[in-house]
């Protein structure tokens, strides 16, 4: 049977949150090719295949491969933070997002583009006058830009609490990804805030991402790439989606086979995938 790349990278990261000897079987059942080490050209192939990610993918993924602090990934995700100046401008100095990092990260030379241009308003009045001057979401935008390292998170924190922000800065700083979510409960709590950030694309980590996004077979491919781009965080988006895996799949290999059927049209979430394909078989 011949499976789109999507698919093939889909099914792949569920098997492999079985066993090695179930997931051949199930290969070789399903007629999914047999799983290939990985190389320094499967790794580039893969790294290639990241441009084709869609701009519906939640911006707390790219947070957590710039966690990674890998020069050579910083140049690859590059593009997908365009419309993020601060983000942009973090990776231009090279400066950390990995947690409890200090070092700065090399810039890779692939890199293209510069730091985007410091606003004005910030050269005039420091970072949290500009932030509290800021009448409108593009002057709250360009004052949240120069928010960048731990330290400028804990001076926004100090300054909110002191006195609150204004509502634009606040705003630009909760969507950020990379906000500190203890700095965002004190923005706000109430539940069309909560939903306007989840909206922006923010997540509480990639457990959220493999269980209540969709469809599957978009997530899980993405999914699929976490060993290569985000290795850090990848391993609770697997914990959160294993025992549903063992619970509903396990090594039922018509319960596999009818997954594989279903995995390419199907508009729910993986866990929804999951369950649907273990109650048909």
């Amino acid at each position: 049977m011949h499976y789109s790349h999507t698919v093939e990278q889909a099914l792949g990261f569920l098997l492999g949150l079985t066993d090695e000897e179930s997931a051949g079987r199930i290969r070789e059942r399903i007629g999914l090719p047999a799983f290939a080490p990985e190389t320094a050209q499967s790794r580039q192939r893969r790294l290639n295949r990241v441009w084709t990610w869609r701009s519906d993918v939640p911006s707390s993924l790219m947070l957590w491969i710039l966690q990674e602090d890998n020069p050579e990934l910083n140049a690859v995700v590059w593009r997908y933070i365009g419309l993020d100046a601060g983000l942009r401008r973090a990776l231009a100095r090279g400066i950390p997002f990995g947690p409890g990092r200090t070092k700065p990260v090399r810039v890779d030379p692939r890199l293209p583009g510069e730091e985007p241009e410091i606003p004005e308003s910030y050269v005039h009045h420091g970072l949290v006058g500009a932030l509290r001057k800021a009448t409108g979401m593009a002057a709250g935008r360009a004052a949240a830009s120069m928010v960048l390292t731990p330290a400028d998170w804990r001076t926004v924190a100090e300054a909110d609490t002191e006195r609150a922000l204004p509502g634009y800065a606040r705003w630009a700083l909760s969507v950020r990804p990379d906000c500190p979510p203890a700095l965002r409960a004190q923005f706000g709590s109430h539940p069309k805030f909560t939903h306007r950030v989840r909206q922006a694309g923010v997540l509480d980590g990639p457990a959220e991402y493999a269980t209540d996004h969709g469809p599957a077979v978009r997530v899980l491919e993405v999914l699929a790439m976490g060993g290569v781009m985000f290795p850090a965080r990848i391993g609770a988006a697997e914990d959160a989606l294993r025992p549903l895996v063992q619970d509903h799949l396990g090594d039922r290999e018509e319960a596999w086979a009818v997954l594989a059927q279903l995995i390419g049209t199907f508009h729910g979430t993986a866990p929804e995938l999951v369950v649907t394909a273990g109650a048909i078989a």
